[in-house]
């Protein structure tokens, strides 16, 4: 039995004394400890080494205190795993030197057996499991579909992802059949995660944003559907679209657990758009943990306030930035423990 199970609680949408939280990305680059590291070993032996990893998982747990670890690695581990090159260049971010542009390209792209390419993860998440001794849940995640392909095909980060989407719109039959193949390989790898241990998955969409509402159904949310079919029965399935505001209501009907919101949307209108019945997560903005430790707790207990402490979980809008100092990180958390409803 996991002792603080507030995170499940509000998965199942049960009544709690206060909200949990947790931050996306809070095991990693704001932490001292993680720099230390970071100066040792390159991202992706970090990634790659179980010790490593749990190490990383475990620290902000132990740090700051969230509700729910999150295990440490990345998105780009899928296409890897899919015969796509990726490195991780020193301020640039991924970097993909042979992109995936033709139909010849998507042909030579594998659906892997996840236990030989990605076996690493399930080892990091079995000794995770392990070290967290049933303190607090933890969380495996992948990227959506489309987020992947965007990097696949971008062949690095973009502010539009011109390439990729140009790929959909002028090769659709190449586009979808790269989607399906990084679905069905993200599924068995979800899969495989849950069999390792943890107690609930979160799809990063965080280039869903990008389409239009009508080609997000098309090239995004379609796919990430067929995830939730797929491992819905099997564990709580948080689906986060950062810019997808306008498919909320479609997300509400998914099956999801709960769905994920970015700080350019109210929580009125989540609440609204989502239909009131499904627990929502987020939405604080990253760039707000610049503020003074109290300011940022006057806002959380007003966010709070805002979402209603039940079917709520309270995160970021997206990941925490690299330079917030860890008292307004902790101070974010603590804000949260000390809730008191109105």
């Amino acid at each position: 039995m996991i002792k603080n199970d507030l995170f499940l609680k509000a998965l199942k949408g049960e009544t709690v004394e206060r909200p949990p939280v947790w931050m996306m990305r809070q095991a990693g680059r704001y932490l001292p400890d993680f720099m230390k590291l970071k100066e040792k070993y390159d991202f992706f032996t970090r990634c790659r080494t179980p010790e490593l990893a749990t190490e990383i998982t475990v620290m902000p747990i132990n740090q700051i205190g969230p509700d729910a670890a999150i295990l440490f690695s990345d998105i780009l581990v899928i296409p890897q795993a899919m015969n796509i090159e990726v490195e991780m260049k020193p301020g640039l971010g991924p970097w993909l030197p042979n992109p995936v542009r033709t139909t010849q390209d998507v042909q030579k792209v594998i659906v892997p057996d996840v236990h030989e390419t990605l076996g690493y993860v399930m080892d990091a998440i079995k000794m995770t499991k392990k070290e967290l001794n049933d303190e607090v849940p933890l969380i495996g995640f992948a990227g959506s579909p489309w987020t992947i392909l965007c990097y696949a095909v971008q062949g690095q980060g973009s502010k539009n992802f011109d390439i990729a989407k140009k790929f959909c719109f002028t090769n659709p039959a190449a586009a979808h059949t790269l989607l399906q193949k990084i679905t069905d390989t993200t599924i068995a790898y979800l899969k495989a995660k849950v069999a390792a241990g943890v107690d609930a998955v979160q799809i990063f969409d965080s280039w869903g944003g990008m389409l239009s509402p009508t080609d997000y159904q098309i090239f995004s949310w379609y796919y990430i559907q067929q995830i939730i079919d797929a491992l819905k029965e099997e564990t709580h399935v948080i689906a986060f679209g950062k810019g997808c505001w306008f498919a909320l209501d479609t997300m509400a009907k998914s099956g999801a657990s709960a769905l994920g919101v970015d700080w350019t949307c109210s929580p009125l209108h989540a609440r609204y758009l989502s239909g009131g019945k499904i627990t929502l997560q987020g939405n604080f903005d990253p760039s707000r943990l610049y503020s003074p430790p109290a300011e940022i707790k006057k806002m959380v207990h007003q966010m709070i306030d805002e979402f209603g402490k039940d079917r709520y979980i309270v995160n970021l809008g997206h990941g925490i930035l690299p330079d917030i100092p860890v008292e307004n990180a902790r101070a974010f958390v603590d804000a949260v423990k000390e809730y008191k409803p109105r």
